[in-house]
């Protein structure tokens, strides 16, 4: 298999080289942020107890709204998933009788509970929050329903969920995000909300930069490199991130507290190593997107075609195909290779879920990871990659697993 992907490899130089210009321009973005805020050695150093006057946190704060091009930034370790972080914004903008929808169809399954799809006595729906859904056609927003939708409700949030989670969809492009905040905004004044997890620097600009008034994300993906432990994001408009701050702290002292600890240096080495991590991760999608599409696998997206972020869908049509590709994931990463994994339940998932997650942190799926719902069409989820070598010999142990099936 070896000369194969060699084989690949000079095949695919012309994708990769559009992976190394959006790393370079997203580098630019970072350095120059870290240059306008005049980062320095004491800034990597946190503080305890109540967080007062934390310089580094509020400068990483600050560098976080020069690359997003946006207002106001929270980027905090207290909190402990994207999903977390979702939570709160909802939460933070959310009130009785408010009314969200979303326009991608359903969100993630962890979400469920969350807005009150499925029961929870702590969800949105709990504090009389409606929820509504308009799915996508043909990989696209619905326009004609998002009219007539907005023509008769006044939704508090809009909410978009960029990647495609659990879904047999394709991720939504910048491109179109910008469109159909613009279709938006001509209609009504709803807060904007999107769910950027997986997508960071993946393209050249951010949804703040095209329209969105508040932005999510997580630190065990993208952003943070590998390098975070956990934590998450919130940018966008100033007031907007001054309730989020509020919901997940304390209304009236918001940003102002929560201390770092030790979290400063790992956030700034993150960020610091996130475009160029971002750009293995692709590299890795396009080549096991080129080898399997070459073996009849329905891939998503297909090795030439747009990337909006760093997740490739390959639909098995074969539970036994799929458990034996994503076990070979595990095989060929750093940590407990040597497990052989087992579809179990997990929290917040309706159905038994195989992960592949050899990582130095728990669920970092910015590292090379892969994991699906045992359910039909049996499809794995693959993403992320430190290196590309490394990650490149996981991906030769899973395709050889599927070979010999």
């Amino acid at each position: 298999m070896n000369n194969e992907i060699k084989e690949a490899e000079k095949v695919l130089q012309d994708e990769f080289h559009k992976v190394d210009e959006i790393e370079e321009y997203n580098t630019s973005k970072v350095m120059n942020a870290f240059y306008k805020n005049e980062l320095s050695e004491s800034d990597l150093y946190g503080t305890t107890g109540y967080g007062y006057g934390d310089a580094g946190r509020d400068k990483i704060e600050n560098i976080y709204k020069d690359i997003f091009k946006c207002e106001d930034a929270l980027v905090r370790s207290q909190f402990i998933s994207g999903t977390h972080a979702i939570t709160k914004t909802l939460f933070g903008l959310l009130r009785p009788n408010d009314n969200m929808l979303s326009i991608t169809g359903m969100p993630y399954d962890t979400l469920h509970e969350v807005i009150g799809i499925k029961d929870n006595n702590s969800s949105l729906k709990s504090f009389l929050v409606s929820f509504n859904k308009i799915d996508l056609v043909n990989n696209d927003f619905d326009y004609e329903k998002i009219d007539e939708y907005l023509k008769n409700n006044n939704p508090k949030i809009i909410h978009i969920q960029r990647s495609k989670g659990y879904d047999n969809r394709e991720s939504l492009s910048i491109t179109k995000l910008e469109k159909v905040i613009k279709f938006i905004k001509e209609r009504c004044n709803s807060i904007v909300m999107v769910d950027n997890c997986y997508c960071e620097f993946v393209s050249k600009k951010e949804p703040t930069e095209v329209g969105a008034d508040i932005v999510v994300g997580s630190l065990i993906k993208n952003l943070g490199a590998g390098m975070c432990s956990n934590g998450g994001y919130v940018v966008g408009k100033k007031s907007l991130v001054k309730l989020v701050a509020e919901s997940l702290n304390v209304p009236g002292e918001g940003k102002e507290v929560g201390p770092s600890i030790n979290f400063n240096k790992m956030i700034l080495m993150g960020l610091f190593l996130a475009p160029s991590v971002v750009s293995s991760s692709l590299k890795i999608n396009i080549l096991t997107s080129y080898l399997l599409d070459k073996r009849g696998y329905n891939v998503s997206p297909l090795y030439n075609e747009e990337h909006s972020d760093i997740v490739l869908s390959i639909v098995f049509n074969d539970k036994d195909k799929l458990i034996s590709f994503i076990r070979g994931i595990q095989n060929g990463s750093p940590i407990d290779s040597n497990v052989t994994l087992i579809p179990s339940p997990m929290p917040g998932y309706d159905d038994d879920i195989i992960m592949a997650s050899g990582s130095f942190t728990q669920g970092s799926s910015i590292e090379i990871s892969c994991d699906g719902p045992i359910r039909p069409p049996y499809i794995a989820y693959l993403q992320g990659g430190l290196t590309y070598q490394s990650a490149k010999f996981a991906i030769k142990k899973a395709i050889e697993n599927i070979d010999k099936l």
